[in-house]
Formats: C-alpha cells, structure tokens, sequence
C-alpha cells in the first residue's frame, strides 16, 4: 500500500523533488489549518451563540419594556426613533407574512435555541420579513398575548469580524510557513540537482566541477564523498591512460624494426606484402591505442570550415584509388576542434573502407539543417543490426557476425563517439537504404555549454 501511495505521487506532475515536496508541505499546512479552524469553530460558536444571543434578548426585552411604558400616542414616534437611531425595526406580525426562514446550520441553531430559551417556545425566526432582509425575532408584549410584534436587528451585529480577522491572520501565517517550507526544500533540491548534473559529467567520462560541501550534514557528507569518487576516477583514469599511452607508444619502435626487417627479409613478395599487412594493422590498432588513451580533446574549440576540412581529409583516400563521393556546400563554418573532427571523420571512413572493402564506393554528405550541421558517410558493408548499435559504441567492442573477417580493437566507434560528445553533438547510427551502413555526425552551429549532451533521436529519426 505504501509503495502504491508512492508511485502514485511521483507519477503526478510536477515530477522535481523541489516541487513535489513543496505541495506535499503546502497541502499538509492547508489541511492542518482547516481542520485547526473546524475545532476553532467547533468550540467558538457555543460561546459567541451566547453572546449573541444575550445581545439579541437583551434588545428585545429593552424593546418591548419601552413600547410598553411608553404612551400609546408616542408609539410609533419611539418606533420611528428606534429604526433611526438603532437600526431597530419593529412590526405588528399578520398571518399573511412572507417569511424566508434563516440558514440551516450548526452556528444559527445554536444561536436560535438560546434566544428561545430566554424568550420563550412561541419565538419564532426569519432572515426576511416581507421585502425586508435582517435577523427576525418575533416577541410579545405580555406572556399571555396572541399578538406578536417582529423586531429586526441590523446584519452587521451579527458579523463575525473576529472570524473574519483571525482567518486573515491564518492566511498570512499560511504563507509564510509555505515559503519558509520552499527555503527548506530548495536548500535539499539545490545540491541535488548539482549532484545529478555532476554524475551525468562523470558518467560522459569528464572530471565534474568541485561540489560544495556545504549545507545539511547529510547533504555535505555525499557531496563530499562525491568529490572524493570523481577525484579517484580522475586519477584512474590518468593513470589509465599514461600507462595505455606509455606502451602503446614504446609497442611501435620494435614494429617499425619488424617491418624493415620483414621488408629487407628476401623472402616472396606474396608473403612480405601479407606480413607487412599485419604489421600496419598492429600499428593501426596501436594507433587506436593511442587515441583513446589520449582521453577527452584538450585543443581549443575554434570557428571551422567543414566542407573545406572534409576535402582535404578525402584526397588522399582519392589519390590511393579509393572512391568516395562527397556531396559538399561551398561554405559551412562552426565552432568545432579540427584535429579531434578531423580524426572522427576518418575513423568512420576508415571503417567504410575496412567493412565494406576499396571496391565499393564511400559517399559523404555535409548538410545544416536548423542548429546544426550533420556529417554523413555510408558504406554498402554488412551494416549493424538496429539491436547492436548501443553495444557498438562502447569500447573494445566488436560485431564479430557481421564483420568477422575483419580485425581491430573494438575502439573506432568508441573514439568517434568521445570525440562528438565533447562538441556537444552525437553520433547516429543506421541502416542505409540499399544495404550498408549510414554514419550521421551531428553537430551544433552554435557554441555550447560543455556537459550539455544533446538528445538522441527519436525511433522514427532512425537513419534508414
């Protein structure tokens, strides 16, 4: 029942913690000043009936003891002076009065059997005598008389200004508790959402910001022991990455001499083409070593021109015979690294040639559409299956049904996609019309706030 009651309040809009816990706060004051206002009332209104009803049996008596010492002929001079003077309307009651009976309610039947009680059974109430609208008393000049006179008291003797007051004040109250109960709550969602937005800097693999460690003791003990896990990483990862940098690069100097000796070996040109293909494709993935130990891109983000980037990147590739076709603007600049981009770029064409071989053709496409500019370069290679391509991205991974004659470390797709996440773009990958695969980097025309990653694509922007 509890877990119910839970997901119940969290599937309800809004869903931040600062905002759920502020109505949650605001809706217990609300219900906790109305039921304290209902025992208020509970327990005011006996009381205030009497007093009311003392005031109102107080006029009356005082009422009929002037009209009934006073001269018949200065009746209706006293009456005249009582409604001037007092509010005080007095008139002989007749059958054919039209009555409005007083509200049905807990405060006016209290009211209604103490002024009865003191008056007599044969008391008798309306909120309107006629066309006129007031508080109604009928009463009699003698005990034993028939006749009845009514007698109106004036509203506003029977207002409850206190109430009234004191609801005013609760009010204020109210707000104030609400908005010191919003201070409370933003000193609890504030660090959390720091902390989120930390985890999600650590999670892209970047060093987040120094958190405060101030506040609640809770609140600073895991800011604290935050600080302390993103420190340790950071210095994981450096290590990580001097140790994966220190021997990839002293790996290539005994390469590079099993390559002159392979190629000065004498030995058939079938055999020293193929040995050397193993060596270059160790260097190659020394290479790919190198790079993903180098971490996230330190050069300068600076104003580039892509079409201009993307030509010289694809005449060599030209030069060595390999076919791409690349459907380019004339001018596209954006803020981007060109040695990181330029690195990316090649990688994804590096792996069209490797997968889908030099006898196919490359196409590449630059395009901007709004906000952003978008790199394409398809293959007509085996592709990957849509259920692989999250796998795919993370490093030393390999699709080893797809491309099984092929070799690498795995970490292609895993640099490309580091590379676009520090220009706060992405990586899509897809299936290319006509079998292959379709690559789309996506990159922001705009400069933008480091650790905002961009959304990924919804199921229907899939590139086909």
């Amino acid at each position: 029942m509890r877990e119910a009651i839970s997901q119940a309040v969290n599937d309800l809009p809004p869903r931040t913690l600062l905002w759920q816990t502020f109505l949650l706060i605001a809706l217990l004051l609300t219900l906790a000043l109305v039921a304290w206002s209902q025992i208020f009332r509970h327990f005011e209104e006996p009381v205030r009936a009497r007093d009311l009803a003392q005031m109102a049996t107080s006029v009356v008596n005082l009422t009929r003891t002037a009209l009934i010492n006073a001269d018949v002929e200065r009746r209706t001079e006293l009456l005249i002076d009582l409604a001037a003077l007092e509010g005080i309307r007095i008139y002989p009651a007749e059958p054919s009065d039209e009555l409005l009976p007083l509200p049905d309610n807990r405060a006016m039947h209290l009211l209604t059997e103490e002024i009865r009680r003191q008056l007599g059974a044969h008391t008798r109430f309306a909120s309107r005598w006629k066309t006129l609208d007031g508080f109604w008393i009928s009463f009699r000049l003698h005990p034993e008389d028939k006749e009845d006179f009514w007698v109106m008291l004036p509203s506003e003797r029977l207002q409850q200004t206190e109430a009234i007051e004191w609801l005013t004040w609760g009010g204020g109250a109210l707000l104030v508790a609400l908005l010191g109960a919003y201070l409370i709550v933003s000193r609890i969602s504030v660090p959390l959402r720091n902390l989120a937005r930390s985890a999600r800097v650590v999670g892209s693999g970047r060093t987040p910001p120094h958190l405060p460690e101030t506040g609640p003791q809770e609140i600073a003990a895991v800011a604290k022991a935050f600080n302390q896990m993103a420190g340790d990483l950071a210095r994981t990862d450096a290590d990580r990455a001097l140790i994966l940098a220190g021997v990839s690069h002293d790996l290539r100097t005994p390469l590079a001499r099993l390559r002159l000796g392979v190629e000065m070996s004498g030995a058939p040109e079938t055999e020293v083409a193929a040995m050397v293909a193993d060596v270059e494709e160790m260097d190659r993935i020394i290479g790919q070593f190198l790079d993903f130990g180098r971490g996230e891109p330190q050069e300068p983000m600076e104003a580039l021109d892509l079409p201009g980037l993307v030509r010289d990147l694809v005449e060599p590739y030209r030069l060595r015979g390999i076919d791409i076709r690349a459907d380019l603007p004339e001018k596209l600049v954006l803020p981007a690294r060109s040695l990181s981009l330029r690195r990316a770029i090649a990688n994804l064409i590096d792996n069209a040639i490797r997968y889908a071989g030099e006898n196919h053709p490359i196409d590449i496409k630059v395009n901007s559409t709004e906000g952003e500019a978008t790199i394409e370069v398809a293959d007509r290679g085996p592709g990957i299956p849509e259920s692989e391509i999250e796998r795919m991205r993370h490093p030393f991974t390999r699709l080893e049904n797809a491309r099984s004659n092929t070799k690498g470390a795995g970490l292609g797709l895993a640099i490309i996609e580091r590379i676009i996440r520090s220009h706060n773009g992405r990586l899509d990958l897809g299936r290319r019309l006509g079998g292959g695969l379709l690559a789309v980097l996506h990159l922001p025309l705009e400069k933008r706030r480091l650790g905002t990653r961009m959304r990924g694509p919804e199921p229907d922007d899939t590139p086909a």
